[in-house]
């Protein structure tokens, strides 16, 4: 009998310590979803020559954009405002991968330094009367570096405006583009902005509350000087000022902080700067005073075009989860993930997912990862699953971060199982096929869009997000998914 209550309690520790544990929801609906392949190959095949057409394309967008949302912007993929240099898909997916994985470091990094309580004071250079501008030292955020940002809009800058393409992040808060004079600025598709040529720009002082609400900032002649530096050493150095603000070539915003960058090395070839959309002070939402945002991710490969709207609605049929503050980082939107079910079979979330009190860990939503990161463990659990209902598609090696791929390149539509998030109040966001078996080349090749995180945050990231509408409720915390709403 002893033997037996030992038997059971070593079980029972056994159930506590697994990693993930999953079991089969009763009445979940459809286990499996079919893929079609040849309308993706396709895709793929189209990115180089419709690309090639470039500003013309964009004026097509333009024109096709809509919304009914006071202040509502068009969004671009990111090859809409800068043609690949890639020869082929193979290529332009490796430089994706690259490029996000930096990305991703670079958001951990930042959370790292939230984590271990290291401040402001911390973080400013130190024993220099008049700093120069490359000795500016900050924290690492963000991470969209080399214009790893794919998704842009068109912005009015200034008054008169200045049209420019400004990337769209809700991993930053802090907005800013290229000024002139430059001591040093990348390539972008638009003149560099003359804050000289606009009557609404205005410098901050030191002692401005944006100014103190920079992670970095120092004083010279009374001027608020920034720096946003990013994972791979790049940065953006400037004045931060205020500035109006355009929508769509009629609304406007006045008195927006905005930085003014003259020294910006390796950052987004292309785009003028970037729009922050995180939760901090700085972002944009929070400057103009909006209760909600949504934007809607188009095909990275696509032709067409989107919105990202201010003050909108949240659709009635949305797929609502709650939000979750982290008290040590207000940047990220972090959101209640509870499991990930793969053909009707539910994983639980691992306790070691979870944000943690110190704020470590947990699960954000973010526009500028692309592919969805889950904690090891977790992962592994999700991808065995994955892998037992795909054993009748033919299997290929690995591609980058990629474990799990597929050679497609005979089969017009293949059976593959649902994947779906699930929340903590009961909601269940079932994913298309698409936005979970992707093309890595063009003759055929698709992997599983997630991957492995050996570091504590999960982000779910756009390739799950594409063609949805994602809805940011800030004033009731919560965040809604909805199909078809582009």
């Amino acid at each position: 009998m002893e033997n037996l209550s030992s038997a059971i309690l070593f079980l029972f520790a056994l159930f506590l310590l697994s990693p993930a544990r999953s079991r089969v929801i009763p009445g979940d609906g459809a286990r499996t979803t079919w893929f079609h392949v040849p309308s993706s190959i396709q895709k793929s095949l189209a990115v180089f020559p419709a690309y090639s057409q470039g500003e013309r394309s964009l004026d097509g967008q333009k024109q096709r954009s809509h919304s009914s949302s006071a202040f509502s912007l068009p969004l671009h993929p990111r090859l809409s405002v800068r043609p690949t240099s890639e020869r082929d898909y193979k290529s332009l997916t490796l430089a994706r991968l690259e490029r996000d994985s930096a990305r991703v470091k670079s958001l951990q990094t930042r959370l790292d330094l939230a984590v271990n309580g290291i401040s402001r004071s911390d973080l400013k250079p130190v024993g220099e009367e008049e700093l120069q501008d490359e000795k500016l030292e900050g924290p690492i955020i963000s991470g969209t570096s080399q214009g790893s940002g794919e998704y842009f809009s068109r912005v009015g800058i200034g008054n008169p405006p200045s049209e420019v393409y400004m990337v769209l992040d809700t991993g930053s808060d802090v907005n800013w583009l290229q000024c002139s004079p430059c001591a040093d600025c990348y390539q972008q598709a638009d003149p560099i902005f003359d804050p000289a040529n606009s009557s609404t720009y205005s410098p901050l002082t030191c002692d401005a509350k944006q100014c103190r609400s920079l992670q970095v900032s120092e004083c010279r002649n009374n001027t608020c000087l920034y720096e946003v530096s990013y994972g791979d050493g790049s940065y953006t150095v400037g004045d931060l000022a205020t500035e109006s603000v355009t929508f769509g070539g009629s609304a406007s915003v006045n008195g927006v902080a905005i930085g003014c960058g003259h020294s910006n090395e390796g950052l987004f070839v292309g785009a003028a700067g970037l729009i922050g959309l995180g939760g901090g002070p700085l972002s944009f939402p929070s400057q103009i005073n909006v209760s909600s945002f949504s934007y809607c991710l188009v095909d990275r490969d696509s032709d067409s075009s989107s919105t990202l709207e201010f003050d909108s609605v949240t659709p009635p049929d949305a797929v609502t989860a709650p939000l979750v503050r982290n008290a040590k980082l207000d940047t990220f939107y972090y959101v209640d993930l509870t499991g990930v079910s793969v053909a009707g079979k539910l994983i639980d979330m691992p306790p070691s997912v979870n944000l943690k009190d110190n704020g470590d860990g947990g699960v954000i939503v973010d526009s500028g990862t692309a592919v969805t990161r889950l904690q090891t463990d977790f992962y592994d659990s999700v991808r065995d699953e994955f892998v037992r209902g795909t054993g009748h598609l033919r299997g290929a090696g690995g591609v980058a971060l990629f474990d799990t791929c597929f050679d497609l390149s005979n089969r017009t539509s293949v059976e593959v199982p649902t994947v779906s998030f699930h929340f903590s109040n009961g909601n269940k966001l079932q994913l298309p096929a698409e936005n979970y078996l992707i093309p890595v080349d063009s003759s055929g090749t698709y992997c599983f869009a997630f991957a492995p995180s050996s570091s504590s945050l999960s982000i779910i990231g756009n390739v799950q997000q594409q063609g949805t509408r994602v809805s940011f409720d800030l004033a009731r915390s919560l965040i809604g998914f909805s199909a078809h709403k582009c």
